[in-house]
């Protein structure tokens, strides 16, 4: 789950980090009063609230270094789709003079294992792009997370990216707190770019993380519904999510539904392999329940790309019986479903299953590739 920039500045000063002043305004907010009672004065930077990255590229942030500039700018910002997202919230902020501009990062290696740090002295930047003009800026520093980031650790990073003194000591400060917030909210990623260099301290001009969706249950501050806001789903793949299901959006037109993501891609594969197209990847997981089951048959005879559904069930700790009684369920509840269903069903308590089936009037198949060559065929 990807956090809002005010709110990742939030989490870093509560770890004693200095950020910018600001104020976070809504449509029906008078930016100008807002800014007078924070004692905000420009220049300031207006900053849509998105869940993209790229917002300046995009043109999601503007410098007001006037009254008639801020209210120009919230008025344009407001109304302005931002990588196909308009904005609920802005952030105006202090404009901060500074001489140099740092990247601080820290994300998962999951071949290592470990939090890995990145840093450069070229800020304001991608890490693509620095990645692949100046390659070797890059200071990757991995850290063993039962021990934690030693001061020395940052003290070694800042100096490599050319800090000394003071300035090195308030990027050793932040980098640490950076690593804490990283820890505590089981992040997948914490990113401050640019990281500003104001006389000998550091000031994070912008801030990233995206919490682990498997983790939310952690942090039930932050899990609030934002899935229209990130831009990363479609419609259906909302709907789908906010009903609990495992669901991702295709191109083809045969719905379906696996207990388990390796069975579920693999029945993907099978159908693209005897000339089919998947509509979808809906996976309910190992033990479902009769009434999961009835709630994802539901959502693919809905979903309308689905001109054809293909269930791939193959029960080890998902009992056959549970399946059939879910698929009956919810063909009895919705009444007269024009939409073939084609069924494949083997391991455990499959016998049972397809003896619920059969006395519904539908026939299950226990070799895979036949379900598949059927239901392409349909």
């Amino acid at each position: 789950m990807k956090l809002f920039e005010y709110e990742a500045k939030q989490i870093l000063s509560g770890k004693g980090v200095k950020i910018p002043r600001s104020i976070l305004i809504a449509p029906e907010d008078d930016p100008i009063a807002k800014m007078k009672e924070a004692g905000l004065e420009p220049p300031v930077v207006v900053k849509a609230q998105v869940l993209v990255a790229g917002r300046g590229k995009a043109g999601g942030i503007k410098m007001a270094k006037t009254e008639e500039d801020v209210k120009k700018y919230v008025q344009e910002l407001f109304n302005k789709p931002i990588k196909g997202i308009v904005p609920k919230l802005l952030l105006i902020e202090e404009a901060i003079p500074h001489e140099q501009e740092l990247y601080a990062a820290i994300v998962m290696d999951r071949s290592e294992r470990k939090p890995v740090i990145l840093a450069s002295k070229y800020g304001g930047m991608d890490i693509e792009e620095i990645s692949r003009e100046k390659p070797e800026s890059i200071v990757r520093q991995h850290v063993d997370p039962f021990i934690g980031l030693k001061g020395y650790q940052a003290r070694l990073i800042g100096k490599r990216i050319g800090l000394a003194g003071k300035a090195l000591s308030s990027f050793s400060k932040f980098l640490t707190a950076l690593y804490e917030a990283f820890m505590e909210y089981d992040a997948e990623l914490a990113e401050s770019n640019p990281l500003a260099l104001v006389g000998d301290e550091v000031i994070p001009l912008d801030a990233r993380m995206i919490v682990d969706d498997n983790a939310l249950y952690r942090h039930p501050e932050l899990a609030k519904e934002r899935l229209e806001e990130s831009g990363e789903y479609t419609e259906w793949e909302i709907k789908a999510r906010k009903q609990g299901l495992g669901f991702v959006e295709l191109d083809g037109d045969i719905g379906i539904i696996g207990n388990g993501a390796g069975l579920t891609m693999t029945t993907m594969d099978l159908v693209y392999e005897f000339g089919g197209k998947p509509a979808n990847f809906l996976d309910i997981g190992g033990g479902a329940s009769a009434e999961l089951v009835k709630k994802a048959v539901s959502f693919l005879i809905e979903y309308p790309k689905a001109k054809k559904i293909f269930i791939n069930i193959f029960g080890g700790i998902t009992r056959g019986d549970e399946v059939a009684k879910g698929i009956v369920k919810a063909l009895q509840e919705l009444g007269d479903v024009s939409k073939p269903i084609v069924i494949r069903l083997a391991g455990t308590k499959a016998e049972e299953g397809k003896k619920i089936l059969e006395e519904a009037g539908i026939t299950a198949f226990t070799d895979p590739i036949e379900a598949v060559k059927k239901v392409v065929s349909l």
